[in-house]
């Protein structure tokens, strides 16, 4: 799969508005994360604090990976990554992969993405690349592996991630119209 060039960081882009406005829903917190390293001070806890001013950072060699599984398969719509190259220079991620699946075993490549001395938030679609409806897809595990850092740096730092997923509308809410009043009358619980 060739990688997709992400020139441009949406550095106004609020992931948190997109939430008030029921377009979708913060679904990190439902998310068991494991990393594949991190310094002491600099873990997991800091990718999903809501401050662009702590980071994780890795500490070994590459790939550099962050689990997410969820407790039952989930819509995703986009997984939101904070970096900031002039902060963070070498550390910051300039490859990156996502991979979906079931478990850590069975993980399928989602998309390779370039990365050019972003700042901001870098909003990625995960789309289902096997359903032609371009739906959002149904996963109980996500992963982001740094592949590469800018100026060839060994360890990464990443600010935020945060995972969408799609707020749906149900048939529940929608009434149904009776013509008889005798009907009308059973269809709610007291």
């Amino acid at each position: 799969m060739e990688a997709i060039q992400i020139s441009k960081t949406d550095q106004e882009y609020n992931p948190y508005l997109e939430e008030l406005s029921g377009q979708s829903r913060d679904i990190s917190h439902q998310a068991v994360w494991t990393l594949s390293s991190c310094k002491s001070g600099f873990g997991v806890e800091n990718l999903i604090d809501n401050s662009l001013d702590t980071f994780w950072q890795s500490d070994g060699p590459q790939p550099h990976l962050v689990n997410m599984q969820f407790k039952q398969k989930t819509k995703v719509k986009d997984i939101c990554i904070y970096a900031d190259y002039k902060s963070d220079e070498s550390y910051t991620p300039s490859r990156i992969i996502i991979k979906a699946g079931t478990h850590v075993n069975d993980l399928r490549e989602i998309g390779t993405y370039d990365l050019s001395e972003p700042a901001g938030w870098i909003i990625i679609p995960l789309k289902d690349p096997k359903d032609t409806k371009n739906q959002p897809i149904k996963t109980w595990m996500l992963q982001l592996a740094v592949l590469a850092n800018h100026q060839n740096g060994r360890d990464t730092h990443i600010r935020q991630i945060k995972i969408h997923s799609p707020i749906e509308t149900t048939s529940v809410i929608l009434q149904p119209k009776f013509s008889a009043v005798e009907l009308s009358e059973w269809s709610t619980i007291r």
